[in-house]
């Protein structure tokens, strides 16, 4: 099916920029919305960028109408058939338009479909999703030969005369979240999307709805997912809601049961099509609980789901959800922002706190710097190159509510990237937010196979109140898993995860659990490694009175181009003091590095590193073809080089005091393990080749023994606790460390180092590196 419809998506965005093309005045309705979102600074992103956006959001939901609507004929939810079913019904599909073709000849296949979806969207339990107002699919429709094959694809059948695209032997919609993850790799990027396993789901669940019913009963308790994705968290939150409801009230009607657990679920999502796809299947979950068996005989549930950025949409603190909120939050006109988003519905649900909070958050930075910008106002765990899951972490904390003078506080529970814990942006969450908060729960899960999650990840659980005890239980990470086991849920590390987590004292092969202080975990980084990882530490950590902060000038990067095309090239025959071997990451290994590219230096090392003339370079006129192109480049201040009179040809950033004295430590900013070199001059190191600076007075000697000791076994271990592990795959063997500045400033340098074997190593990979 995904393939299927995969082509059938890249079909139909191309028709419609061909459709917009064609008839420039289909766009009118965009570009007000544009302007009004560039305006109030909810996007910095060209036009031709954002359109592009909405193009996949219409196509894919002309397609999910379509999914929707298929389910239901193939599912005896509806009676008619408007567009194809099982055994034989593909016809009656047919014969449909036939009929509506006699009544209006000069119509085509796109009007035809915008009648079925009238049509439906008159049923009570679907009017919201096909709401005019809301849904993208009225905003712009395909031509009608993209929409003949649109309907193609849905009646097309085999050899057999079978439909290829079936859902009359699906036992549930899950299926629809791989379509909403998959369909789009613009969506996908855009959104981050990724489904949360069914046994994750179940465990967050498990430990913050369960909770949070035993403190605040059934009748109270509210669960809000505010990145609700295709709704797995906010089905699994409905299903224990009505398990409490029938329990309670068994002589409550079913639908009366139904709508009452509905309630208490609520979801909001920035992306429509995964709140379409999140409604559609709480419909249909409502209709096989309370025993209704087709659409026309179903009331209009209510459903607590909205559309839009739970991020963005939030109060300030000490105010609340009114007029003067609005006006100074310049919330005031969300009519102009999405078509699609629902402001009253997302003031009513973000406006207000919860017994349980859920979710997994996208991974991803923040691309458009206006909304990047607005982030940062709204959230102070904001810092440096954020991921999205250090603010949203922040609002689940938010949303849940708040317990104070003796009240219950809500439960949050988040599945998370880790990245936070090692990278310089996780400083203020760590140090200023979690310290002030009920933190109940560290679990880590990097090491755990959960489907689709490349990122290394992390369990939080907490609570909304200030703490109230000193200790948190923590679950850390001793091995991951051996290999890809068949069934996910019963891997090798979530069983560890599993059983440390209810026995709370706990030392397996993969996990060990404990409890550890909670001043431990107030400081930046985080290790979550068991298996007396953390005890090796501290011995690595206490074996040393000086640190490398101590002994180094500096370390950072050697050069940043800015456009590594224009100055990189094969040109090694090539004899000139402006040129030179340029020096990525991933050639420094095993104590050389071997560079085949060389670099234009246009600087002058003999006269204190000023910019050498153009017509003195090297291949000038490479330059000069390029000039263009290289002045459009923008510094640091976002201006060209044009505007604010900088030389075409020059690097975009050079620290000329770590060219000064030519001996340097370069190392690999993104590796598997620690892999320090000694340079001794005529290089240019890129940012994945740090290099460290020692003081002039340093001698050789004094480079070769801070080698030993940077390449020594107790480093790496001290590194893959210390910086962040970017993951790799599975294998233990393929994860790679990120190896920033920052971290290693702190490394412990002890007194006695390793200087006869270092000269002898570097030695001999030298001799290796000639041969």
């Amino acid at each position: 099916m995904l393939n299927e419809l995969t082509g059938l998506l890249r079909l139909l965005q191309d028709d419609l920029r061909m459709r917009v093309t064609e008839k420039p005045e289909l766009l009118d309705g965009f570009q007000p919305r544009y302007e009004a979102m560039l305006r109030d600074k909810r996007t910095a992103a060209p036009l031709e960028s954002w359109l592009e956006g909405e193009f996949t959001q219409i196509a894919v939901h002309w397609i999910l109408a379509c999914v929707f609507i298929r389910y239901c004929e193939d599912q005896a939810l509806i009676e008619e058939t408007y567009i194809s079913g099982p055994n034989g019904k593909w016809r009656d599909g047919q014969e449909a338009l036939t009929r509506y073709f006699r009544q209006f000849p000069a119509h085509s296949e796109r009007e035809y479909l915008l009648h079925v979806f009238q049509a439906v969207s008159s049923l009570p339990a679907l009017s919201e999703l096909f709401h005019q107002r809301h849904n993208p699919l009225w905003s712009l429709g395909p031509s009608g030969d993209a929409c003949r094959e649109l309907l193609n694809t849905f009646q097309r059948t085999d050899e057999n005369g079978q439909l290829v695209l079936r859902f009359d032997t699906l036992k549930t919609t899950r299926f629809l979240g791989d379509l909403y993850q998959d369909l789009s790799e613009y969506a996908k990027k855009q959104f981050a999307l990724l489904q949360t396993p069914d046994f994750v789901e179940s465990f967050i669940l498990d430990h913050t709805l369960e909770p949070a019913l035993a403190s605040f009963g059934y009748q109270q308790t509210k669960l809000i997912d505010p990145t609700c994705g295709s709704g797995h968290f906010l089905i699994g939150g409905f299903q224990r809601l009505l398990r409490e409801v029938r329990l309670h009230e068994p002589a409550l009607n079913p639908i009366a049961q139904v709508q009452k657990a509905l309630s208490g679920v609520f979801g909001v999502d920035i992306n429509p099509f995964a709140v379409a796809i999140a409604h559609f299947r709480l419909i249909v979950e409502a209709l096989r609980e309370s025993g209704v068996r087709q659409l026309k005989a179903a009331p209009a549930f209510q459903i607590n789901l909205a559309r839009g950025d739970s991020l963005f949409h939030k109060e300030l603190d000490g105010l609340g959800g009114d007029t003067l909120q609005m006006e100074l939050l310049g919330e005031g006109k969300f009519d102009q922002y999405y078509e699609s988003e629902d402001t009253p519905e997302l003031r009513r649900i973000l406006f207000q706190k919860y017994e349980a909070v859920v979710g997994n958050p996208p991974y991803i930075t923040v691309k458009d710097a206006n909304l990047n910008k607005a982030y940062r106002h709204k959230y102070r765990t904001c810092h440096m190159k954020y991921s999205m899951g250090v603010p949203f972490t922040e609002r689940f904390f938010e949303l849940a509510r708040r317990g104070e003078r003796g009240a219950p506080a809500g439960y949050m529970g988040v599945i998370t990237t880790n990245s936070f814990m090692k990278r310089e942006f996780g400083v203020k969450l760590i140090q200023e937010y979690l310290p002030k908060l009920q933190l109940n729960a560290i679990i880590d899960t990097s090491g755990a196979y959960i489907p689709g999650h490349g990122t290394p990840t992390v369990i939080l659980f907490g609570q909304n109140q200030a703490p109230h005890s000193d200790q948190i239980l923590v679950l850390q990470g001793i091995k991951g898993e051996p290999s890809t086991p068949d069934d996910p849920s019963q891997g090798l590390v979530w069983c560890d995860i599993l059983h440390g987590y209810n026995q709370k004292q706990f030392a397996g092969e993969f996990i060990s659990a404990g409890w550890n202080a909670r001043s431990q975990f107030a400081s930046h980084p985080w290790s979550l490694t068991g298996g007396g990882a953390d005890e090796v530490q501290k011995t690595i950590n206490d074996s040393a009175k000086m640190l490398l902060h101590d002994v180094s000038l500096s370390i950072g990067f050697g050069a940043i181009l800015g456009e590594d095309d224009a100055f990189t090239a094969r040109i090694n025959s090539i004899k000139s003091s402006l040129i030179k071997p340029l020096v990525p990451g991933e050639v420094i290994r095993d104590w050389v590095l071997a560079t085949c590219l060389s670099v234009i230096f246009p600087y002058d090392e003999q006269n204190d590193f000023k910019l050498v003339p153009l017509e003195h370079l090297p291949f000038p006129e490479r330059f000069w073809k390029l000039r263009t192109y290289l002045f459009d480049r923008k510094d640091f201040s976002k201006k060209t080089y044009r505007e604010i009179g900088r030389p075409y040809f020059e690097y975009h950033q050079i620290p000329t005091k770590r060219y000064r004295n030519p001996l340097s430590i370069a190392f690999a900013f993104v590796a598997s393990h620690n892999h320090f070199v000694l340079d001794r001059g005529g290089k240019v190191f890129k940012q994945t080749a740090p290099v460290i600076k020692l003081p002039d007075s340093a001698s050789l000697a004094d480079h070769l023994a801070l080698l030993g000791l940077l390449n020594s076994s107790s480093a790496c271990f001290w590194m893959k606790q210390t910086c962040f592990n970017k993951g790799g795959g599975g294998a233990v063997w393929a994860e790679r460390f990120e190896h920033d500045g920052s971290k290693l400033l702190k490394f412990p340098v002890p007194e006695l180092k390793p200087l006869d074997l270092a000269t002898r190593l570097d030695r001999l990979a030298s001799e290796l590196a000639q041969v």
